[in-house]
């Protein structure tokens, strides 16, 4: 009040001074920075709940026993990062490099991780003042009936100030979901990944899978068609009938009808490793097109304890950072309960012509703070609080489900690893008293001691067999695969990724 009967008490003479200089008393200039200072300590206010990391509950060991050479030792991180290398196969290293510099699902999530970070910036922009430069030229005539029909002219440049002040942290609160979403990014980034390492090896061992699996025909078919020759001289010098050796021609061509569909399944295989990798179809025909063994599983499979997926599985990293992002949109939403106070100023130079434009007498300037509050919204404000609330809640759900699933794909992995292991195992056995009944079979045959029926079974449950050692030991190796995407291996922490995550802020270190 006292300052107010101040002001009312300066004479004309005063106030145009004051104008003419452009400047506030420095009593006002006092008054508003304290203002200014209790605002910013109010300013520390942050409504909405706190984000506290929720438990995630999980067993202290698995459930599926650890055999077959597995166990659940503390595993080295850059051997986790890389567990393609313990499969001992140069090409399929080279190949999931490969992927991870040219993969356009790769290139996608780190468009995506950009575009957080953008978005980070633009939050963290609403607690800073903003600054524009304004300028006007207007030419104006009034009605003859209103304003005697005269012209005015009117012009100004300056700058206008606006700040509005964080009193409720609703900005600080949007800054924290926009961190949490770049960090959700970040993990986007790391499953997929995981994801394409794990497709690369999958369709690489499909690959060398269908190509043993064309080598054990072919091999069989050089032995059928020597048995069809063998026939065939024996039916020319009447040992046998006609029979005998349509049988071995039918044995020979079903056989050889095998041929085809394992050509065609190797080059999808093939092609599908070409997309990954970004290229065109066709373009790892050269390179692997010879025939390669299929990798073998270490002698040593290293799992960690189920507590730590929550750390290794970046699909779990990212709902748990979602849910972060949407528990701070609460707090977006409920500070739009309470009051917004914005200072606004503004400095310029106005005239009623061009060339008066730049006098000390054309200085002018506005300052004074705007607050406003929402008295009635229909109860819009806080239904949206209650949208957000719900969101949280399935976001929690969500993060709870991951978990679940991630186990569930571990205990899975082991389990069809361990006992794919042993079918295997069975399966050399019977390969190798399959061959040495062939060869039983074939000699009783040539020294007349049985007919060719026996040959006949003989080859096909060979062929048989070696096919389904050579689909097992690419079944395991599948298993293998998926056990370690399972457990969260295919990226490397901050620092040491193979894709670089560049422009990194100090908050999502």
């Amino acid at each position: 009040m006292e300052n107010a009967a101040h002001i009312e008490d300066d004479t004309k003479e005063d106030q145009m001074k004051k104008m003419k200089t452009g400047k506030l008393p420095t009593g006002k200039l006092v008054r508003l920075a304290c203002v200014g200072a209790v605002l910013m300590i109010c300013g520390c206010i942050s409504v909405g709940p706190d984000y506290v990391r929720p438990d995630g509950a999980t067993p202290a060991t698995w459930h599926a026993g650890l055999e077959e050479g597995i166990t659940d030792r503390q595993s080295d991180e850059e051997e986790t990062a890389k567990w393609w290398t313990a499969l001992g196969d140069p090409m399929l290293s080279d190949l999931v490099g490969r992927a991870v510099e040219g993969n356009l699902d790769i290139k996608e999530a780190q468009a995506r991780l950009r575009e957080s970070r953008a978005r980070l910036g633009i939050s963290r922009s609403g607690l800073f003042p903003s600054l524009d430069a304004t300028g006007l030229a207007t030419k104006s005539r009034g009605s003859e009936e209103t304003g005697g029909g005269q012209e005015r002219e009117f012009y100004s440049v300056g700058f206008d100030a606006a700040w509005e002040l964080d009193l409720f942290g609703g900005v600080s609160r949007s800054v924290e979901a926009a961190q949490a979403d770049l960090q959700a990014e970040e993990e986007g980034l790391r499953d997929v990944l995981v994801s394409l390492t794990a497709e690369v090896a999958l369709n690489y061992a499909e690959l060398r899978t269908a190509q043993a699996r064309l080598a054990a025909v072919e091999k069989n078919l050089q032995v059928q068609e020597e048995s069809y020759r063998l026939v065939r001289t024996r039916v020319a010098a009447g040992l046998d009938d006609e029979l005998t050796e349509l049988q071995a021609r039918y044995n020979l061509e079903n056989a050889r009808s095998q041929l085809p569909g394992l050509r065609a399944s190797i080059n999808e295989a093939m092609n599908r490793l070409s997309i990954l990798l970004g290229e065109t179809p066709g373009s790892l025909q050269g390179l692997l097109r010879e025939q390669m063994p299929v990798p073998a599983a270490p002698l040593e499979i290293v799992v960690c304890v189920p507590a730590d997926l929550l750390r290794r599985r970046p699909d779990i990293g990212r709902a748990e950072r979602e849910l972060a992002a949407q528990t701070a949109r609460i707090g977006v939403a409920t500070a739009e309960l309470y009051p917004k106070l914005t200072l606004n100023g503004s400095i310029g130079l106005e005239a009623l012509s061009p060339d008066k434009l730049l006098r000390t007498t054309s200085h002018a300037y506005t300052i004074g703070p705007r607050v406003t509050w929402p008295i009635f919204s229909a109860g819009s404000i806080r239904r949206n609080i209650d949208v957000q609330s719900a969101l949280q809640e399935q976001a929690l759900i969500q993060y709870e489900s991951t978990i679940l699933n991630a186990l569930e794909e571990v205990e899975n992995a082991l389990v069809s690893y361990a006992e794919e292991e042993r079918r295997r195992e069975s399966l050399q056995e019977a390969a190798q008293a399959a061959r040495e009944a062939m060869d039983l079979a074939r000699t009783n045959y040539i020294a007349g001691l049985s007919d060719y029926d026996d040959v006949l079974d003989a080859q096909r449950m060979l062929l048989s067999l070696e096919e389904q050692l050579a689909q097992s030991s690419g079944t395991a190796l599948t298993y293998l695969i998926q056990l370690y995407k399972a457990l969260g291996g295919g990226w490397e922490r901050p620092g040491t990724n193979a894709v670089t995550i560049n422009d990194r802020s100090e908050e999502t270190l």
